[in-house]
């Protein structure tokens, strides 16, 4: 072999081997991909440029055939090779434990004749139960991960070394921010209102005629008109129009790569509220202009620019009374978890901050813990035609459920030790900051709605069975667990298979005190005040601090990041994107860049909250001190009368008698629309008639009648 044949093979087995090295890069990716909520054999497929055989090959899980049809071959499979019997085997530990049921006496609450003889709720597959929210291929059982055994399972007891959420020792820093009204022009700016010449409204336009206004501006908050809509017609997704408008050519500015830490920030490409950052083409390293949707913060219903400014400087004021150094940044969430880190406390056991969990049990939350409920009950579990709907609201949902929090290490609960614990023991367990992998069963005879998620693929991700003797297998916080064994109609039956039991603390506490202080305040000055501007800049202010809480919150689940981006055309695009739209000038590009060493992560915290608040939309206490004076939720309600769940909200055919204290958690009445009414057959049905209902109960009540 002559040296030139020796060299070419050395450098084919070199390629050979980096080839491989990134093909299994890419199926360890994949597997991984495999795990998150809404994960799906095609759109994989397409980012990683294998068909959807070879990525269901490398994720099993991800198999978008039927459950049945995938039954049907495993039991052909198993009639071909005939099993040989088991040989006798020791007594085994027990892969489940059944939970005991903790009954309580039933509550007694107030129940309104109906206009007619009411026909018991029939039963029926839960299939049948909910509609989708969009139309979706049918959704079939999706298996959630368990905890693994031996040592691979030590990494789901353990926190990420060196990562913990400490509290800040500087200041942030206050960006110079208009108020701008697209569809008029109108410039809210320090104390004065300018009109501006928009031209077509590009992202350059506007740039060029704030900054020729107010030099130095550093977000820009667009609070009508959403330019980034203008031409939406000629684009086959909303999604691409916004892309498109975000990378409008210019010749005085251009995308904002950042710097350090945020290098490749660039636009992020949302449907409704999408962030622009541009710099100048002159300088594109130096300090960028933000343009953003007042969205993110409040719906602005009609204020003009103005209103929206006087809202922000109340926000301000409001929490500078609770937070000496509160500064707005640019999204609710980012001021969320800013004005969280302050609270950290100075003494005690967590005064040096608290542990990020290992990214295996990151992962694992984020799989397991879903965010609120949202359903549709269709025919016959509610009728065809409804006597009415009736919209009830959590009033601030989410500030109710901070009091505790799990913190530290978790601790692993097998089956067995669970089974060895005595009842006043398993129930502690159960009422304390947990997360459990259960097999479930519902009772006979229920005739109520659903009260523990069970995962599907699809876009729900998550459906309610109700039918009586359904089993399914899950994953839930311990106060939904707690509800389905305690509630006064029928305790389910509960086989804990393993669990993460939690030190329960209180990490949130602090933080939701003085959100729901603030939020208070500006409720109160919204229905005091006398000048009718500042009540609705107070309302609009209010609003604001629910987004704070709510999207901080969402901000500690740190779901995988999604990147976006821009490369100019004809360079070569970064790996693994998902290349979102393209013109002759950039393409612009989206790709999942997994979990990152955040030391504000938290999903313990976000997914202990969200199974609290989903178990109050079923059954709230009304608490007076100690004593419990009063019940409220979707199980206080006849069976046959809850129409929708929407997170913090649901629907019923019926008034109820629950009391409004005006309490962060009440059930506040938001909407009355008088019957008939036609049965929704979607979401998009059922928030057109939510519409009707309000505007119609807001007009009652304006004439004086029935609260």
């Amino acid at each position: 072999m002559d040296r030139k044949t020796y060299t070419a093979e050395k450098a084919v087995a070199a390629a050979r081997k980096e080839l491989d090295k990134l093909t299994a890069q890419r199926a360890r990716r994949v597997a991984g991909l495999a795990g998150y909520e809404g994960a799906q054999a095609p759109a994989i497929a397409k980012a990683s440029g294998l068909s959807v055989g070879d990525v269901v090959r490398i994720a099993p899980l991800l198999d978008p055939t039927p459950a049945a049809v995938r039954a049907a071959k495993a039991d052909d499979q198993a009639a071909v090779t005939a099993s040989p019997a088991p040989a006798p085997v020791a007594e085994a530990e027990p892969v489940a434990a059944v939970a005991p049921a903790l009954t309580r006496p039933a509550a007694v609450v107030e129940q309104p004749a109906p206009a007619a003889p009411a026909a018991a709720a029939p039963v029926v597959p839960a299939a049948s139960v909910a509609a989708p929210l969009h139309p979706v291929a049918e959704a079939g059982p999706r298996e959630l991960p368990a905890l693994p055994e031996g040592p691979a399972g030590a990494r789901f007891e353990a926190v990420t070394t060196g990562l913990v959420s400490k509290r800040p020792n500087f200041t942030q820093q206050a960006r110079a921010t208009v108020f701008l009204d697209a569809a008029t022009g109108d410039l809210a700016v320090r104390d004065r209102v300018v009109r501006l010449d928009l031209g077509a409204r590009t992202p350059g336009e506007i740039l060029d005629a704030v900054l020729a206004t107010a030099p130095g501006t550093e977000r820009i908050y667009i609070t009508a008109g959403a330019p980034w809509h203008d031409g939406a017609e000629r684009y086959s997704t909303l999604k691409d129009a916004v892309a498109a408008w975000l990378n409008t050519p210019s010749e005085r500015w251009t995308t904002a790569v950042g710097s350090g830490r945020d290098k490749l920030a660039g636009h992020f490409v949302h449907q409704r509220q999408p962030v622009g950052r541009y710099a100048p083409a002159s300088a594109p390293d130096s300090h960028a202009t933000e343009i953003r949707s007042m969205g993110e913060w409040f719906d602005p219903d009609g204020a003009d620019a103005t209103t929206c400014r006087q809202a922000f400087t109340l926000l301000w004021q409001a929490l500078r009374r609770h937070w000496d150094d509160a500064v707005l940044m640019g999204s609710p969430s980012q001021t969320g978890r800013d004005l969280w880190s302050r609270t950290i406390p100075t003494t005690g056991k967590w005064s040096g901050g608290y542990p990020v969990l290992s990214e295996e049990l990151r992962g694992l939350l984020h799989t397991t813990g879903g965010q609120g409920r949202t359903e549709l009950i269709l025919p016959p579990r509610v009728p065809e035609q409804l006597p009415a709907l009736v919209e009830y609201d959590r009033t601030f949902a989410y500030a109710k459920h901070l009091w505790k929090s799990p913190v530290g290490t978790p601790r692993r609960i097998t089956a067995a030790a669970f089974a060895a614990m005595t009842e006043a023991e398993q129930t502690k367990a159960l009422m304390s900051c947990s997360h459990w992998n259960i097999r479930v069963t519902v009772p006979p005879g229920w005739n109520h709605v659903g009260l523990l998620p069970a995962p599907v693929t699809g876009d729900r991700a998550w459906i309610y069975p109700s039918e009586p003797g359904a089993t399914f297998t899950t994953w839930a916080g311990g106060a939904e667990v707690h509800l389905a064994l305690a509630n006064h109609l029928a305790p389910w039956r509960i086989e804990v298979l393993s669990g993460l039991l939690f030190e329960d603390g209180k990490p949130l506490d602090e933080w939701g005190k003085r959100l729901k202080a603030a939020w208070a305040d500006l409720t109160n000055l919204s229905r005091m005040h006398g000048d009718e501007r500042q009540r609705q800049a107070a309302y609009l202010a209010s609003r604001a601090v629910r987004s704070v809480l709510l999207f901080g919150l969402g901000g500690f689940a740190q779901r995988p990041r999604l990147v976006s981006g821009t490369t100019p055309a004809g360079q070569e695009l970064p790996t693994g994107v998902e290349i979102l739209g393209q013109d002759d000038q950039v393409v612009t590009w989206q790709r999942q860049a997994g979990f990152s060493r955040d030391p504000y992560a938290h999903p313990e915290w976000a997914a202990y909250v969200w199974s609290g608040a989903r178990a109050a939309l079923l059954d709230m206490k009304y608490r007076q001190g100690k004593d419990v004076i009063g019940y409220a939720g979707a199980l206080h309600a006849r069976p046959g009368t809850v129409v929708y769940f929407g997170t913090d909200g649901i629907a019923l055919t019926e008034r109820r008698p629950w009391p409004y204290r005006g309490e962060p958690g009440d059930y506040l009445l938001k909407g009355h629309l008088t019957g008939p009414v036609p049965h929704p057959k979607s979401q998009e049905e059922y928030l057109k008639l939510r519409a009707l209902g309000r505007a119609e109960l807001a007009a009652d009540q304006a004439a004086g009648g029935d609260q």
